[in-house]
């Protein structure tokens, strides 16, 4: 033990509590109990000397201690694991990477991760969640989350991947039926099928930076929602090119005017870990730029 420093099981169980946002939750990252990830924090108190978190039945708050702590120790431990790691080279790899994918892109994401990324990885343990909500990378315990769009979250490193295009789509009964458009104007008195973030619904956006926000027929937080409502004759929607290419290609969409391209849209990914983040997510974003790369606009 090197001045006094608690043995790193204490340091890994505060500091992944601290950013799991309870016992429970940081016991699930850890693949252990909360009861063990409570005492090994309590024995780390009493070696310190003070308290690190405020508990109640209820809830768990950080000290000014805590804090304090949390901030010189959280990265020391990121460094000598990113240490371990280089070591060990990229071929060993390992430990648990919890990643959040958008739902549009989910099924070509996760079939090229399990074909290629897992087999050539085999210690890298994936945790998939495919949602459009945008999770909390810290309190949730996420690794890595990839978002479509602009990011506003400055805190979180933010790495982009590709430039991906955008295409507006329809079933070509559908758009059989309504007559398809020839003009902007024709496309917004047809009935679309929305993105809607929060209260605010994405507008279709020309690559000559026009703008339009036609009325919803249906609106929806979730990519893959408006893929089905596509599908299912329910209106234009406006999606990632990536995501719908296999409906493209086998007629069950179709582009609607083509003539006006819209413009792309950044995919990026976001970690927490500073400028120290683990060899597995550094070996998990290069392989998704070098994956989306082909598509990229």
């Amino acid at each position: 033990m090197i001045g006094g420093l608690e043995p790193t099981t204490g340091l890994h169980a505060f500091v992944r509590t601290v950013e799991a946002g309870s016992f429970s939750a940081a016991a699930r990252i850890a693949g252990t109990t909360p009861s063990a990830v409570s005492k090994s924090v309590e024995r780390l108190e009493q070696r310190l000397g003070v308290k690190l978190f405020l508990r109640s039945t209820r809830s768990l708050a950080l000290t000014i201690d805590g804090t304090a702590y949390y901030e010189r120790v959280a990265p020391l431990l990121r460094a000598l694991d990113e240490a371990g790691e280089v070591l060990r080279g990229a071929e060993r790899a390992r430990g648990l990477l919890r990643v959040s994918l958008p739902g549009v892109l989910g099924p070509a994401l996760v079939e090229a991760l399990t074909g290629d990324f897992v087999p050539h990885y085999p210690e890298i343990r994936l945790e998939i969640s495919i949602t459009d909500r945008h999770v909390d990378l810290v309190r949730e315990g996420y690794d890595v989350a990839l978002r479509a769009g602009e990011v506003e979250d400055v805190d979180w490193m933010v790495r982009r991947l590709a430039t991906l295009p955008l295409v507006l789509v329809a079933a070509p009964a559908w758009l059989d039926g309504v007559g398809r458009p020839a003009t902007r104007e024709a496309l917004a008195r047809l009935p679309h099928i929305r993105y809607r973030l929060g209260s605010r619904a994405y507008p279709i956006r020309f690559a000559d930076g026009i703008d339009l926000l036609p009325e919803g027929a249906l609106d929806t937080d979730s990519g893959q929602a408006m893929r089905i409502a596509a599908l299912g004759g329910v209106g234009v929607a406006q999606l990632l090119r990536l995501a719908v290419a296999d409906d493209l290609a086998a007629g069950r969409l179709v582009e609607v005017l083509p003539q006006a391209p819209l413009a792309a849209v950044p995919v990026q990914a976001l970690h927490a870990f500073g400028r120290l983040a683990p060899l597995r997510v550094q070996l998990f974003t290069d392989f998704l730029a070098g994956m989306l790369a082909p598509h990229s606009a």
